[in-house]
C-alpha cells in the first residue's frame, strides 16, 4: 500500500462536497417531506429535518432567507423546500442549504394563514378602535385591482348606477401569482399620495385559495393598515376571508358590495331629501297651528277682553291687606299696652321704695351693733395686755436687783457657778443702778455634803 493513496478525513470529506456542488441537478432542487427537530437559533437562523416515510435529511435555512418566509416552520408541517445539495465537512454529512420554504397542500397554507392571523391581531392590527369611518358622500373613489377582470367592471358599474358624482380612479394592479403583493402594495402607496381621494376599494373577484393568497401577505396586510385612506376590502366572494378583510377599515362580500358600501344611491338621497322636506313642511304647519291656537286663546282671554278690571280686582286686594295690617297693628298695640299696665301693677305690689328704706335702717342698726361689738372687745383685750405686763414686769430681774440680788458675768456671759471662774480673771457685776468692774481674788466654795471646804 502507498502512502500517497491514504486520504485524510478532511481530504475525503472535501472531494465529498466538491462533487456534491459540481453536480447541477443538486444546485437547484425542490425537495417535499415533512418537518421535523425544527429549530429556531437566537441567531435566526433555522435547523430541522425533512423526512418521508423512508428517509432523513437534514436542512438549513439561513436567516438572510427565513426572514422572507409566508409561515412560521413548526413539526409536522408539509412543506416544499428549495435549495442545493452539499457536504458540511466538520461533520462528513450532506444536508440541504434552504433558499425558499412554502407549505405543501392547502392544509399547510390554512396553517400559515392562521399564523400570520395570530401574529398581525396580537399587534393591534385588527382592533375595533382603529377602524376609520367611511366617508358619506366621496368625492372620488379610488380602486386597487385587476383592470381586466370583472371586479373593476361590477365596481365601475354600481359607482355609475348609484352616486354618477363620484370619480372612480384605478389604480391597476397584478391580483395572484408570486408578483401579487408588490404591485398590490405599489398600487396602494400610488393611490395615497393623490390628496382627493376619500375612499379606497382594494380586491379582486373569486378564486381558489391559491389564487386569493396575494391577499393573505403579510406586507399587503401592513400596506393596507398604514394607508391614510379608509380601506374597503373587496377580496372573492362572500364566503371568502383573507387577512386583508381583517385589517381594513371595512370588510364587503364582494367587489359589487364593496361600491355599494363606497358610495350612497342617488335615489336613496333624492328619497331622503323628500322626506325631509315632507316632514319640514308638517312641522311648521304644526307649529303655525299651534302659535295660531294659542294666539285665539290669548285674544279670548279674560285679561284681554277687560284689562281694566283685572286692575280693579288688583286693587281692592290691596286695600283689604292694608285694612288687614292696620287691623293687625292695632291689636299688636293693644297687647304692648295690656302688657306694660300688668308691670307697672306688679311693681307697685313690690313697693320698691319702702323696701330699700327698710334695708337702710336695718343696715345703720347693724353698724352701731358691730362697733359696740368691736369697742368692748377692744377693752377686754387692752385689761387683758394690763394684766400681761404686770406679771412680766413681776418676773423682770431688775425688781430683784431692787431687793438687794445682782448679776455677775464673765466675757458677757452669765456666772452661776464658781466653777467658771478662775483667780485673776475679770467680771462685770451689774446692780440696780449700774455696773462694777472687778477680779477675782479668791474663791470659796460652798462645803460639800460631808462638811468640807474647797479653795
Amino acid at each position: 500500500m502507498r502512502s500517497e493513496e491514504i486520504w485524510s478525513v478532511s481530504q475525503l470529506n472535501r472531494v465529498v462536497k466538491q462533487v456534491l456542488e459540481r453536480e447541477e441537478r443538486l444546485a437547484d432542487i425542490w425537495i417535499r417531506g415533512e418537518i421535523s427537530n425544527f429549530v429556531h437559533h437566537s441567531s435566526g437562523h433555522m435547523y430541522f429535518t425533512l423526512k418521508d416515510k423512508e428517509s432523513r435529511l437534514r436542512v438549513v435555512m439561513f436567516a438572510s432567507y427565513n426572514r422572507f418566509l409566508k409561515f412560521m416552520p413548526k413539526d409536522g408541517t408539509k412543506a416544499i423546500v428549495r435549495g442545493s445539495i452539499s457536504a458540511f465537512e466538520r461533520d462528513g454529512t450532506y444536508q440541504l442549504y434552504a433558499r425558499e420554504m412554502q407549505p405543501d397542500g392547502i392544509g399547510s397554507l390554512y396553517l400559515a394563514f392562521e399564523q400570520l392571523k395570530a401574529k398581525l391581531a396580537a399587534e393591534g392590527l385588527f382592533a375595533t378602535e382603529r377602524k376609520r369611518p367611511l366617508p358619506r358622500f366621496p368625492k372620488r373613489v379610488g380602486v386597487v385591482t385587476s383592470p381586466t377582470g370583472a371586479a373593476i367592471r361590477d365596481i365601475c358599474t354600481t359607482i355609475r348606477r348609484r352616486f354618477p358624482q363620484a370619480a372612480v380612479v384605478i389604480a391597476p394592479a397584478i391580483v395572484q401569482g408570486t408578483e401579487a403583493p408588490s404591485s398590490i402594495i405599489s398600487a396602494i402607496s400610488l393611490l395615497n399620495r393623490q390628496m382627493d381621494i376619500d375612499v379606497l376599494i382594494v380586491g379582486r373577484g373569486g378564486g381558489s385559495i391559491e389564487e386569493l393568497w396575494a391577499f393573505n401577505d403579510e406586507q399587503v396586510a401592513r400596506a393596507i393598515a398604514s394607508s391614510r385612506i379608509p380601506v374597503i376590502s373587496a377580496v372573492g366572494h362572500e364566503t371568502d376571508f383573507t387577512i386583508a378583510d381583517f385589517v381594513a377599515d371595512v370588510r364587503a362580500a364582494t367587489p359589487t358590495a364593496a361600491a355599494e358600501l363606497a358610495v350612497p344611491h342617488y335615489l336613496e338621497l333624492q328619497e331622503r331629501v323628500k322626506d325631509l322636506d315632507s316632514r319640514l313642511r308638517r312641522s311648521v304647519q304644526n307649529q303655525l297651528a299651534d302659535q295660531r291656537n294659542r294666539l285665539q286663546r290669548l285674544r279670548q282671554s279674560y285679561v284681554l277682553r277687560q284689562p281694566l278690571r283685572r286692575f280693579e280686582e288688583t286693587r281692592e286686594r290691596l286695600d283689604k291687606l292694608q285694612m288687614e295690617l292696620a287691623a293687625a297693628m292695632r291689636m299688636l298695640l293693644n297687647r304692648r299696652r295690656e302688657q306694660l299696665t300688668l308691670v307697672h301693677q306688679r311693681v307697685e305690689r313690690f313697693r320698691i321704695g319702702q323696701k330699700v328704706n327698710e334695708r337702710r335702717e336695718q343696715i345703720v342698726r347693724l353698724q352701731e351693733r358691730l362697733q359696740k361689738t368691736m369697742q368692748t372687745q377692744v377693752n377686754q383685750a387692752e385689761l387683758a395686755l394690763i394684766a400681761k405686763i404686770a406679771q412680766l414686769d413681776a418676773l423682770s430681774p431688775l425688781k430683784v436687783m431692787q431687793r438687794g440680788f445682782s448679776l455677775v458675768y464673765r466675757e458677757g456671759e452669765l456666772v452661776k457657778s464658781v466653777k467658771q471662774v478662775t483667780v485673776g480673771q475679770p467680771l462685770v457685776i451689774r446692780l440696780q443702778d449700774g455696773t462694777v468692774d472687778t477680779r477675782v481674788a479668791e474663791i470659796t466654795r460652798e462645803d460639800k455634803p460631808n462638811g468640807s471646804q474647797e479653795k
